[in-house]
């Protein structure tokens, strides 16, 4: 087990009606103008954002609205965001959505509370000092955003997906009603499941020995998502399920299932060039390739992939060849995101990459092949090239 600090700053206020704190949450956090960040329709259609502008005029708290925000959160939107919060001397930024929305006004509090240009941030040319605070009402369980300090944002300059990482940028508080996930569609649904399993995966295929208590909350945390997202894609409105789902999201990326150990992230990274080039979502995107990074990595370390295949997929460990056991506990994953209807392959997304198309994510991967990605095996750029094509 390596060493490690953690803690977690993030406030949550989880259950039935629980927006109705915002006001009250937001003013113990200090703010007094607020930004309200939102997506698309669905907030309006839903007739949450009119909720939560009622909530902070009954609470006395002025605010601007500031919509459109996409999946794969582009940094156009955040450049609006930081000119309209400097415009009105916002103080507080109010993310009212999933990871999109959450990762988009976290860019625009360090657009606000630093000099310079935010997405020097995203590219490692330097290190945010400050951000305004954030708060979430969520309505969506995958990212985890809300009690992260992660932040990825797509670049339509050259279609660059990338993320910075800052204690700065967690969340004052996180509002988490598993009622405001009834409405989403199927996919959505099954997209930010697989995006709670995935991030569960990079932290479970560790190459850091004795990490048993840590592996045991990650075998049940997969275990939950697995069986409440089959209910919830049956009965939308089971809140018991959305409410597993919900926390199992937050729990998986807080930093706690971290702890003593150092995650693997290759396959975030291999979706993260596909997210940029092709928009795909992200749940999506990262099932599409995992099958193929885990048949180019396993035989890493053979034993914990069968061990994943046996407490986590239920499959019955062979002793004579482990091996087979961890082929198939990876075989039954696939089956699994097929269940959900989630793809396993690129082409299951409507993307039919070219090998020209296979060596631009190559090289954007691994910054022009002078970087490796992944700790549980290091990859470098032929090695991404050969899993993009096993992935086609």
């Amino acid at each position: 087990m390596l060493n490690f600090e953690y803690r977690l700053p993030t406030r949550i206020v989880f259950g039935k009606g629980m927006e109705e704190q915002a006001g009250e949450e937001i003013k113990k956090s200090g703010g007094t103008k607020v930004l309200v960040h939102y997506g698309g329709h669905s907030a309006e259609k839903t007739g949450l954002l009119a909720k939560v502008c009622r909530i902070l005029e009954e609470s006395q708290l002025p605010y601007v609205l500031l919509g459109g925000v996409k999946p794969n959160p582009r940094l156009s939107k955040i450049y609006e965001g930081i000119a309209l919060a400097k415009k009105e001397n916002v103080d507080f930024i109010l993310a009212v959505g999933g990871g999109s929305v959450i990762d988009s006004a976290k860019g625009i509090g360090y657009g606000v509370a630093n000099e310079g240009d935010v997405w020097d941030f995203y590219i490692r040319k330097k290190a945010p000092k400050a951000c305004v605070p954030v708060g979430v009402i969520l309505t969506i369980a995958a990212s985890g955003s809300e009690t992260s300090d992660g932040s990825v944002v797509t670049n339509e300059n050259g279609n660059l997906k990338r993320d910075v990482g800052s204690d700065y940028a967690r969340p004052k508080f996180a509002i988490m009603n598993p009622e405001l996930t009834y409405s989403l569609p199927e996919y959505q649904t099954a997209s930010g499941s697989t995006d709670i399993l995935m991030h569960a995966m990079e932290r479970y295929f560790t190459t850091v020995k004795n990490v048993e208590l840590i592996d045991g909350f990650l075998e049940s945390l997969m275990k939950t998502v697995m069986h409440n997202v089959r209910i919830v894609l049956e009965n939308p409105c089971d809140y018991n399920a959305r409410a597993e789902l919900m926390l199992a999201g937050s729990f998986c990326h807080n930093g706690l299932l971290t702890c003593g150990r150092k995650g693997d992230w290759a396959s975030h990274a291999i979706e993260h060039e596909l997210g940029g080039m092709f928009d795909v979502a992200h749940g999506a995107g990262l099932a599409a390739v995992w099958g193929s990074w885990a048949r180019y990595v396993y035989f890493a370390d053979v034993m914990r992939f069968a061990q994943f295949a046996v407490n986590v997929m239920g499959c019955v460990m062979d002793y004579q060849n482990p091996e087979k056991t961890a082929l198939e506990g990876i075989c039954a994953m696939e089956r699994f995101f097929t269940s959900i209807h989630m793809p396993t392959s690129i082409s299951q997304m409507g993307i039919i990459l070219s090998d020209e198309q296979i060596e631009c994510l190559a090289e954007k991967c691994t910054d022009g092949g002078s970087k490796n990605i992944g700790a549980f095996c290091r990859l470098g750029k032929e090695d991404i090239r050969k899993i993009y094509t096993m992935a086609r």
